[in-house]
C-alpha cells in the first residue's frame, strides 16, 4: 500500500525548483500567485495541513496556533528568524518548529557591506543624478562622501552574519569592534583583530559606523533605544539588515531629521511592509538609504532555504528529529 503523502501548505511562491521537489515528495498546496494569505486563509491552512510552511511575513501567533487541527505537527519556517512564530505556543500544542539557518549568511553580509558603502559614498544619490539630467560635470567639492578605510565599525551581534561582515570589512581597511551576548573565540578575535565591548553604550559612543546584525527577540526589541542612539557620534553611520524592531525607528528618524547622525542604511523597518513617510522624505533628501528587505534576496539563497525546508519536513515525516528544530528556550 502506498503511504499517503503529508499535506504541506506553503504560504508564498517559492522558487520553481523548490516547489517541484515539494510536489514530488509531499501533497504540496502551492501559492502560485504569491498573494499574501489573509488571516482566514491562514486559519484554513492550520486546520487542514499536516505541515505549514510560512515565511517571515506570516504572523503565526498563539491565537492562530490555538485554531490548528490536531493533524498539524510541524511548522517549517521559510526563513532564519522565527520572531513571526509563537514557538512556545506551538510547543504547548505539540507542534515542532524549524527554520533555515546558515544559508543566508554570505548574502546578508554582502548587502550589509553594500549599504555601508552606499551611505558613506552617497551611491544612490549619485546614481540618480544622470538619469534625472542634473549632471553638469565634475567638480572638486561636489557629492563628497566619507572614506571608510581606517574607520571603526561596531558590529551589534557577532554571529554568523556579523563575522562574515567583519571579514569583508577588514578587506576594506575597517577596524573591527563588536558587542555580543557572549565573547567569541579568541581565534576569531585574533583573525579579525576585533575588539570586544561588554558595554554596548561604550561601543556606540566610539564608532564611525554601526551595523545591526543580531536576531530580533524580546531581549533585543529596541536594543538601540532612543537613549542608546543618542550615544552615537554625529558623524556616525547606522546600518540595519537584521530586523527593524531592534531599533527605535521614531527616535532614529528624529535624529536624522535633526542632523544628529551622518546617515543610515536600512533594509528592514519596524512596521514592515509599511515604511514611514518621514523615512521616505529623508531618503529623497539623501539622508538615508532605504531598501525593500532584499538583504537575502539571491537566487542561490532562496533555493538553499527551500532545500532546508524540504529536509526538515522529510526528516520529521520519516520519524526523525529535523536538523533545524527551534526550541522555545532558544528564542
Amino acid at each position: 500500500m502506498v503511504k499517503k503523502k503529508p499535506l504541506v501548505v506553503i504560504t508564498r511562491k517559492l522558487p520553481d525548483v523548490v516547489e517541484t521537489r515539494m510536489r514530488e515528495l509531499f501533497d504540496a498546496r502551492l501559492n502560485l500567485d504569491d498573494k499574501p494569505m489573509s488571516q482566514d486563509d491562514l486559519v484554513a491552512a492550520v486546520r487542514s495541513a499536516d505541515v505549514l510552511v510560512p515565511t517571515v511575513t506570516d504572523r503565526i501567533d498563539a491565537a492562530l496556533i490555538e485554531q490548528a487541527g490536531s493533524q498539524l505537527k510541524l511548522i517549517a519556517n521559510f526563513g532564519t528568524g522565527v520572531d513571526n512564530i509563537d514557538v512556545a505556543a506551538a510547543a504547548k500544542r505539540g507542534i515542532t518548529v524549524t527554520n533555515t539557518p546558515g544559508v543566508l549568511t554570505q548574502d546578508t553580509a554582502d548587502m550589509t557591506m553594500a549599504l555601508i558603502l552606499a551611505v558613506a559614498r552617497r551611491i544612490v544619490e549619485g546614481a540618480e543624478v544622470i538619469p534625472q539630467g542634473n549632471w553638469v560635470g565634475w567638480s572638486p567639492t561636489w557629492m563628497l562622501g566619507t572614506r571608510i578605510t581606517g574607520k571603526r565599525l561596531g558590529i551589534v551581534g557577532m554571529g554568523r552574519i556579523g563575522q562574515a561582515l567583519a571579514y569583508r570589512a577588514r578587506a576594506f581597511g575597517l577596524q573591527i569592534h563588536y558587542h555580543n551576548r557572549r565573547r567569541v573565540a579568541a581565534s576569531i578575535e585574533e583573525a579579525l583583530e576585533a575588539t570586544y565591548w561588554d558595554s554596548l553604550d561604550q561601543m556606540l559612543a566610539r564608532m564611525d559606523i554601526v551595523s545591526v546584525n543580531c536576531p530580533h527577540t524580546p531581549a533585543t526589541f529596541h536594543l538601540l533605544s532612543a537613549r542608546r542612539l543618542q550615544q552615537m557620534r554625529p558623524q556616525a553611520i547606522l546600518v540595519n539588515t537584521a530586523r527593524g524592531e531592534i531599533i527605535d525607528e521614531t527616535a532614529l528618524i528624529e535624529m536624522l531629521e535633526a542632523g544628529e547622525l551622518a546617515g543610515a542604511g536600512l533594509d528592514v523597518f519596524e512596521h514592515e511592509p509599511a515604511v514611514s513617510e518621514r523615512l521616505v522624505k529623508l531618503a529623497e533628501a539623501g539622508k538615508v538609504t532605504i531598501l525593500p528587505h532584499m538583504g537575502s534576496a539571491t537566487r542561490e539563497g532562496r533555493v538553499d532555504m527551500g532545500e532546508k525546508v524540504i529536509i526538515n519536513v522529510k526528516m520529521f515525516m520519516d520519524g526523525h528529529r529535523p536538523p533545524d528544530r527551534v526550541l522555545p528556550s532558544a528564542v
